[in-house]
């Protein structure tokens, strides 16, 4: 009797979880895939106490089951034949006493339309709209609260709180991203971020921009949550648009459920939040490098809430490639920018890319590396130089472009600043494998708006546009940079992340960004400017496939070429202080053969000879003859 009322209370014990409160990871999973492999993470209440694990469906075989140091978890390695139908298995929990549980998992037919209309990749063809969902638009203001989240503030006054933008609002503007020119939306992180309000140098500061994650498996509901996601990535699609998805390998919330509930000890780098890394990237090529600070780099928390992840344990590894490749597969997605990627673990960063090009061979992956040097930039991805360690990224943020540009609108004219500075950086690209793969870009989420940097000079401005929509890459314009939108970081990135003007309904009309009417004359002044140039350059073979040829700034003047056999394009730019008529015999290896110029974006014919260019004045033509 003792016995049977021990077993019984062993029993109760541990069933005091609902198999409705069992986490399954993935949720689901797809057959045809080119690796027949996928581990199955179970988490719930003793799931651990279970001793047997059985599947029966064609095709379906478990290869190993995994428990880990907390008994609320286990791992199940499955294989799945390539014969195997899509249906929806069942996993039969037993022994250990404790009775019987049946857990479903479905398994999809893949979609047909990966690499034609969805998971197509973005290369330098593509104009890519980088945006903060919470702060464009909301179209859907019932999802501004979620009464189940941690965080139940929205308040469009407060610069530090969420401001209700998500996917409606943004599909609302189709036709905007259409007229700019854009292809490509890329948004911050749209992965549920069910954090409270965390202080931040003395700010109380919401998860509005993304970075927090707390559940890879659900999008976050104040966006539109998994079906809308899905709903706004078919919708692009078949507006012919692409979309890239933000990635974090490198940390998550501290309030996500794996975070609460550790699987394991390992599953984090270092448990001291207060030990951050040392941001110096050249320990990973470094020939004289220590150890000691490799490890300080990899291992060490971006912020103490934020806590770093061991993509060293193979659990941790695997739960992030199947979270990629499911993400792939279930949304669409045509490309993956990685955040903080130069504190990933490189082999475990290789996995991934390689993973993902695996399954969808156009999907294209773009790192983020705030580095210093273009040997820095190169590092991380497909490069032409002898280090121990091969990336296999094609392509990264060049943040040396970025700032290459920025000097030259900024800068007096030197042998090694102002227009010289793009010339010098552009030289180094004898260091990539294809420098096109590069996304280029003049500011973002993380940097003063370009507007504000160059002290709201429009010639200045114009200098920009045309560096950024005709140099070798795929450009990149953060949102409202296109109506000359302006602030600097003052002790937070809070004041370069405001609203789009006109992306709520009780916003004055006359302040409404998206149509001509509220904007100023320089807005849409500079609004058509980049819509001619991004919809020139979109049927532009020279600009989006063709060669570069630049010569060496002089006096301020900087000219360029991007040519193939159909047709040659050139950038002139007079950076200086006095107007220029160029010697164009010295151009001739280009402009041979050719005795006029357009100006592509006011289609203005013109004499090559005795061309003129004007102080701080630029111009992009297509050369005719």
């Amino acid at each position: 009797m003792k016995k049977y009322l021990f077993a019984l209370l062993l029993f109760v014990a541990v069933k005091s979880w609902s198999i409705d409160m069992l986490g399954v990871y993935p949720t689901n999973w797809w057959v045809g895939m080119k690796n027949p492999k996928v581990q199955i993470m179970l988490h719930g209440e003793n799931i651990g106490m279970f001793t047997k694990f059985s599947i029966t469906y064609p095709g379906v075989k478990v290869e190993k089951i995994s428990k880990a140091e907390s008994k609320n978890y286990v791992f199940l390695d499955l294989n799945i034949a390539a014969t195997t139908k899509p249906g929806v298995l069942k996993i039969i929990m037993s022994g250990g006493g404790i009775g019987v549980e049946d857990v479903f998992f479905e398994l999809k037919p893949r979609n047909k339309e990966n690499g034609k209309t969805r998971t197509q990749g973005v290369t330098a063809k593509d104009f890519i709209y980088l945006m903060m969902p919470d702060r464009f638009s909301n179209g859907d203001p019932s999802n501004d609260i979620i009464n189940d989240y941690r965080d139940k503030t929205s308040n469009r006054k407060d610069k530090f709180s969420r401001h209700g933008g998500d996917f409606k609002g943004i599909l609302n503007h189709l036709d905007y991203f259409n007229q700019l020119g854009v292809t490509t939306l890329w948004l911050t992180p749209v992965i549920e971020n069910d954090m409270p309000l965390m202080n931040e140098w003395g700010n109380n500061v919401a998860g509005y921009h993304g970075y927090w994650f707390t559940d890879h498996y659900n999008v976050d509901r104040r966006f539109g949550g998994n079906e809308g996601y899905k709903e706004f990535c078919n919708k692009l699609h078949a507006n012919g648009m692409k979309v890239i998805q933000d990635a974090v390998y490198n940390h998550v919330g501290n309030h996500h459920w794996f975070v609460l509930d550790p699987p394991m000890k390992s599953w984090f780098n270092t448990s001291q939040g207060d030990k951050g890394p040392n941001h110096r990237e050249e320990v990973f090529y470094d020939p004289y490098a220590s150890q000691a600070d490799k490890n300080t780099m990899l291992d060490g928390w971006f912020v103490p809430h934020l806590p770093d992840l061991n993509q060293r344990n193979p659990f941790v590894a695997t739960f992030l490639i199947q979270h990629a490749v499911w993400s792939t597969e279930e949304f669409g997605i045509d490309g993956w920018r990685v955040d903080t990627y130069k504190y990933c673990d490189e082999q475990f960063m290789n996995n991934i890319n390689a993973a993902l090009e695996k399954e969808f061979p156009k999907v294209t992956v773009f790192g983020e590396s705030w580095v210093n040097s273009t040997v820095a930039n190169a590092y991380f991805t497909q490069n032409n130089m002898a280090t121990p360690f091969k990336h296999n990224a094609k392509g990264m943020l060049d943040f040396q472009t970025c700032f290459a540009m920025l000097g030259g609108m900024n800068e007096k004219f030197d042998w090694l600043t102002g227009a010289n500075k793009i010339y010098a950086t552009l030289s180094q690209d004898v260091l990539y494998k294809d420098p096109m793969n590069n996304c280029i870009f003049l500011d973002n989420h993380d940097m003063d708006r370009v507007f504000s940097v160059i002290d709201e000079d429009w010639k200045k401005m114009k200098m920009g546009f045309n560096w950024l929509l005709t140099l070798r890459g795929i450009p990149q314009i953060y949102y409202g940079t296109e109506v000359l939108m302006k602030n600097k970081k003052v002790n937070t990135d809070a004041t370069v992340r405001e609203d789009f003007p006109g992306g709520w309904v009780d916003d004055k009309e006359k302040e409404n960004r998206f149509t001509k009417e509220g904007r100023s004359d320089k807005q849409q002044e500079a609004f058509e400017y980049v819509s001619s140039l991004a919809n020139f350059r979109k049927n532009s073979s020279a600009i989006t496939a063709g060669k570069t040829m630049q010569f060496i700034p002089k006096d301020g003047l900087y000219i360029y070429f991007r040519y193939d056999a159909k047709q040659t394009v050139m950038v002139v730019t007079n950076t200086g202080d006095k107007d220029v008529k160029p010697d164009w015999s010295l151009y001739s290896e280009r402009t041979k053969g050719f005795n006029q110029v357009r100006n592509v974006v006011t289609g203005k014919i013109k004499s090559l000879i005795g061309l003129e260019i004007e102080s701080k004045e630029s111009f992009v033509f297509e050369l005719l003859k």
